[in-house]
């Protein structure tokens, strides 16, 4: 759906994005990542010359391009958070230079134009280009991969989706995830609750003082509540889900030893707490020198001064510079609305990301 005016590289870019959009990939659903990266890999292939390799991690389809010495690496997801059947009430559709669709702007878009700059460079020795497919879970199958791809390496540029107003995303909050269970006794609520221990009121506690965690930039959130079974008995279970961000290593080791260090205050209760650091940050330091660049590079290419934005989301980007990578993140789509009924692309600023991307890759290389 383009009018007269679009570019032939513009239309070729919007009929690549809608041939991504259009293959749904949740990624709870493994059939439907295995089905997209057949597509993904297709795609790459038309672009770049050769397929991938596909490496699937307990069931999940990952795919990884290398060419020559590795030097820089391209990195982004091809799976979204949106359910099977999403197309039905989020169709694909371009209308006054907005793309929508489900998973358009994170990241669907930012692997077209990684495929597009790609085959614009006239050589690809020491690029490796790697497409995860459970980055919206965690990225469990694929942390290991990325960082083991990522270590030694020049630089790292995610392609997420650009912060508002299409910043570069320099500083990232590093997560932790954590599952605190309280295990108390049941006992009749209305016939001798004195001889149970109440996991409930335990869970209570627990929310308060993992609350009082947080301090500064550091977040820590109790989120998903779950206890008891009927209300007259004494909850003998109770357990929350706790989210972190953090700035800064040092944070992430405080809040985790803290978590650990939690001890009952309800007698005969007690505490198991699982999980740890999910994602160390993305610190300034890692991504200054290719923020730089990239200000140089826009400005040699006529683009309007890049801007650059910390963010309290994570991404695969915090794996790569956990690493000692230097990473640009937020290369991708400029446009809004990740994850939401709103989510799209401004379609004219496809090309220029697309521009800048290419830049980057040959001064690095």
């Amino acid at each position: 759906m383009t009018d007269s005016t679009t570019s032939p590289q513009l239309a070729a870019m919007l009929a690549d994005l809608e041939e991504l959009v259009t293959c749904e990939s949740f990624s709870s659903d493994l059939e439907a990542v295995a089905r997209s990266a057949k597509v993904v890999a297709a795609m790459g292939a038309r672009h770049l010359g050769s397929g991938p390799e596909f490496l699937v991690i307990d069931g999940v389809t990952h795919l990884r391009w290398s060419f020559g010495t590795p030097k820089v690496l391209l990195l982004g997801h091809h799976d979204t958070v949106w359910p099977m059947g999403s197309l039905a009430t989020h169709p694909w559709s371009v209308v006054d230079g907005v793309a929508r669709g489900p998973g358009v702007f994170d990241m669907k878009a930012g692997l077209v134009q990684t495929f597009h700059a790609l085959a614009g460079l006239g050589s690809l020795d020491g690029v490796t280009l790697l497409v995860t497919g459970d980055e919206e879970v965690g990225s469990i199958t694929s942390s290991r991969l990325i960082q083991d791809t990522a270590r030694g390496l020049a630089a790292a540029f995610v392609m997420e989706a650009s912060a508002d107003g299409g910043a570069l995303k320099t500083v990232r909050k590093g997560t932790s995830l954590y599952t605190v269970n309280v295990h108390g006794k049941a006992a009749h609520a209305g016939l001798e609750p004195e001889k149970g221990a109440n996991a409930g009121i335990e869970l209570a506690h627990q929310i308060l003082a993992i609350a009082g965690l947080g301090a500064g930039a550091t977040t820590v959130t109790p989120t998903v509540l779950s206890g008891g079974s009927t209300l007259n008995t004494v909850p003998a279970f109770a357990s929350v889900g706790v989210d972190v961000r953090v700035a800064e290593v040092a944070e992430q080791e405080r809040v985790d030893a803290a978590m650990h260090a939690l001890r009952p205050v309800v007698p005969g209760t007690r505490l198991d707490v699982v999980g740890g650091p999910n994602r160390p940050p993305l610190e300034a330091s890692m991504s200054a020198s290719l923020f730089g660049l990239a200000q140089e590079l826009a400005a040699g290419l006529g683009l309007p001064a890049l801007t650059s934005a910390s963010v309290g989301g994570a991404s695969d980007g915090n794996f790569t510079a956990g690493v000692g990578c230097p990473t640009l993140d937020g290369l991708g789509a400029v446009g809004g609305g990740a994850h939401a009924d709103h989510e799209h692309v401004l379609v004219s600023e496809l090309p220029s990301r697309t521009a800048l991307l290419r830049a980057l890759l040959e001064a690095v290389r």
